[in-house]
């Protein structure tokens, strides 16, 4: 991949091809001089989906149901798992998952049909699977707040993960939901360091910003959770002990971590973005990714993808491990609650 001028407040400048695209282009320098392409503006479309409700039947997933209310992420994390979904719509999972997204303001309406249904089992809802529920764009739909309206109406359980400040714009709901034991709020940090966060999550809020969410949100009751995400070997690996120590000062009653994971098409991105970001640590932060992935970028196996497997992998679980007893973190989140479920329409109980 030929390396282009980054640009200020996007994750990466590259238009790579999708993997189900009839053709693969690749740059040349031939010489020509060409002007500097205008930075690009986020547009939207709407989608109206006949369905809102995704499943899945992960092991490695501790939800089997889930809602993204938007496709494409404007926070443009460099190193997002969700990327390659985006070659499913013939656009890039480069510049155009961040800049081209998908809005689905049927949402709430379609979730209410499907909580309806007869025979819908309920069991926690995740928002936030793929893309953030709380990413700059909901500001103007608030596709997310509405889908929150309708489970706080239907007492229906869900998990919510984000990386964004935005949440606190709902604590009057949450705080409804989080009274009979209905939401739990994972926040999502990678780093720090507000200077790498700026180059590699651009429009993600800054990690002293979550910081101070964690806290407003445990203010005002709502459980919070810590999901350190993506660990990046090298980059961002020793700062997983002040990680954890922040956002237990912060109030996080649970921590966990996952290691980075860099499928299909978000292995040549990331790769680019070391090449323009770090390069003097590329390479270190490339073989050590491949030591624990099985000598490759990435490793798509059930119990492997999310923890990485070797000595490396092993040492940091053991790290880990250690920080949490060092700071007595042991959860004490609530099961969410699924008794309490009245599909929308049905007979309220009095009692």
């Amino acid at each position: 991949m030929n390396h282009k001028s980054p640009i200020k407040g996007r994750g990466t400048s590259e238009h790579i091809d999708g993997r189900y695209n009839a053709h693969q282009r690749e740059t040349v320098e031939d010489g020509w001089f060409q002007e500097p392409e205008n930075p690009p503006k986020t547009t939207v479309e709407i989608e109206h989906p006949k369905t809102i409700i995704t499943r899945n039947q992960s092991p490695d997933l501790p939800f089997s149901q889930s809602i993204n209310a938007y496709r494409g992420c404007e926070h443009g994390c460099i190193y997002c798992y969700a990327r390659p979904s985006h070659a499913y719509l013939g656009l890039s999972p480069g510049l155009d998952f961040e800049t081209k997204l998908t809005a689905k303001p049927d949402a709430a309406k379609l979730l209410k049909k499907e909580l309806a249904a007869k025979n819908y089992q309920c069991s926690p809802i995740s928002l936030g699977a793929n893309t953030d529920p709380y990413q700059p764009i909901e500001r103007d739909y608030q596709i997310t707040r509405q889908i929150l309206q309708v489970l706080n109406e239907t007492r229906h359980p869900c998990h919510i993960v984000t990386k964004s400040a935005m949440v606190e714009r709902d604590i009057d709901i949450l705080q409804q939901m989080a009274s009979v034991d209905l939401v739990q709020v994972h926040l999502s940090i990678t780093t720090l360091d507000p200077a790498l966060s700026r180059i590699m999550e651009p429009r993600a809020s800054t990690p002293k910003r979550r910081l101070q969410t964690i806290e407003t949100l445990r203010a005002a009751g709502i459980p919070v959770t810590v999901l350190i995400a993506p660990v990046i070997p090298v980059l961002t690996d020793a700062e997983l002990e002040n990680i954890v120590k922040a956002v237990v000062d912060a109030g996080a009653l649970d921590v966990h971590y996952i290691l980075l994971r860099l499928p299909l098409e978000v292995s040549p991105l990331f790769e680019d973005w070391l090449q323009t970001h770090r390069p003097d640590q590329a390479q270190h932060i490339l073989n050590r990714i491949h030591d624990l992935r099985g000598g490759k970028n990435n490793d798509p196996r059930f119990g492997h993808r999310l923890r990485g497997e070797g000595i490396f992998a092993d040492l940091l679980a053991q790290r880990f491990r250690n920080i949490c007893k060092k700071l007595n973190v042991n959860s004490t989140l609530p099961v969410l609650r699924c008794d309490i479920f009245q599909a929308p329409d049905s007979q309220m109980s009095l009692f």
